[in-house]
C-alpha cells in the first residue's frame, strides 16, 4: 500500500468523450490512469457517465449492470491496484435488483482497489434547454436519498454528481459535517456550461472553503450524438482554479493540492461558522393605487 504526505497530494482528472461502447472507455480511462499516474497523480478521478452514453433511454436501461458485475467499475478497481492511486470513479450505471430504475453512483476506490465508498446522485436533470436539448434523468434513474462523506488519506471528501452543483444547501451540510473537498463528477451541456460551469463550481468552493474536483464528460459522443462541455477543473478554497481541462479533447490534468488551504481561507472568512436561524420569508403586498380614469 502507497504511504501518503498527509493534507498534500496530486490530483489527475481525468477528461473523457465516451461512447455508447462501455469496452472502448474502459481502455481510455486505464490508459489515461497510467499517464496520470506517471505524471505524479496520487488521486485520479474521472466524470460522470464514465461507463458509456447511451443513445436513448432503452439502450441506457438495457447497458446497465450490477454493481458485482459491472466492467468499468472492476477496471477502475483493477487500476487503482496497478497503479497505487486512489480513485473516484465519477458515475456509471448500476442496475440494483429488483428496482426498474438504475442509479447513476460515484464511487470512491482506495490504492488497494477496495471500495471506501459510494453515492448515489440525489437531483435528478428533468430539464427543458432552449434549442430543443430536453433531458429527464428521473425516468430512467432512481434518485439518491442520503448524502455521503469519506474519508481519504489526506482529509474527507463530500461525494456529490453534476447537477447536484445547483443546490448549494447540500455543500454547505457536507462542509459543516467535515468535508475539506467536494467531487462534483459531470456530463454538462455545452449550453449550461458556457453560462454556468465556472461560475457555479468556483462558488461552490468558496462558499465552503473546500477543494472542489470537477472532471468531466467532453465533445461529440460516439452513439447517442450528445455534446458535453468539457473544462474538468480543479478549484482551491479561496477560488482560484489551479486546472482546467480546456473544453476541446479528451485527456488529463493534474493539480497539486495542499489541504493546509482549506484552513487558510476559512479563518480569513469564517462563513461556516456565521449561519443563523431565522423565520420564513413572509410576503409583504403593496398597496397598489387604481389608475385615474
Amino acid at each position: 500500500m502507497t504511504v501518503f504526505k498527509a493534507g498534500t497530494f496530486r490530483a489527475g482528472l481525468i477528461q473523457t468523450n465516451v461512447s455508447n461502447e462501455m469496452a472502448d472507455n474502459v481502455a481510455f480511462v486505464q490508459d489515461q490512469a497510467r499517464l496520470a499516474r506517471d505524471a505524479g497523480a496520487d488521486f485520479i478521478m474521472t466524470p460522470e457517465n464514465t461507463g458509456l452514453i447511451g443513445a436513448n433511454r432503452t439502450e441506457t436501461l438495457e447497458k446497465a449492470q450490477t454493481e458485482e458485475s459491472h466492467g468499468m467499475l472492476a477496471a477502475c478497481r483493477a487500476s487503482a491496484r496497478e497503479t497505487g492511486a486512489w480513485f473516484l470513479l465519477g458515475g456509471i450505471h448500476v442496475r440494483v435488483p429488483g428496482e426498474e430504475q438504475i442509479r447513476n453512483r460515484s464511487y470512491l476506490i482506495d490504492d488497494s482497489g477496495g471500495i471506501v465508498a459510494s453515492y448515489d446522485k440525489i437531483h435528478m436533470f428533468d430539464v427543458r434547454l432552449a434549442g430543443g436539448e430536453n433531458y429527464f434523468e428521473s425516468a430512467t434513474f432512481k434518485p439518491g436519498e442520503r448524502a455521503v462523506l469519506a474519508e481519504t488519506p489526506w482529509g474527507v471528501l463530500g461525494m456529490t454528481i453534476c447537477y447536484d452543483l445547483r443546490f448549494p444547501y447540500l455543500y454547505r451540510e457536507l462542509a459543516h459535517a467535515g468535508a475539506t473537498m467536494l467531487s462534483i463528477p459531470s456530463s454538462f451541456t455545452v449550453p449550461t456550461g458556457k453560462a454556468h460551469w465556472h461560475t457555479i463550481l468556483r462558488s461552490r468552493a468558496i462558499e465552503t472553503g473546500c477543494f472542489v474536483f470537477a472532471p468531466a464528460q467532453v465533445g461529440t459522443h460516439k452513439g447517442s450524438g450528445r455534446k458535453t462541455y468539457g473544462h474538468s477543473i480543479a478549484i482551491a478554497p479561496w477560488g482560484e482554479v489551479l486546472a482546467d481541462a480546456g473544453g476541446e479533447t479528451a485527456g488529463f490534468v493534474v493539480a497539486d493540492i495542499d489541504l493546509a488551504k482549506v484552513e487558510e481561507a476559512r479563518k480569513m472568512v469564517p462563513s461556516l461558522q456565521h449561519d443563523r436561524k431565522y423565520a420564513a420569508p413572509m410576503l409583504h403586498k403593496a398597496t397598489v393605487a387604481k389608475a385615474a380614469e
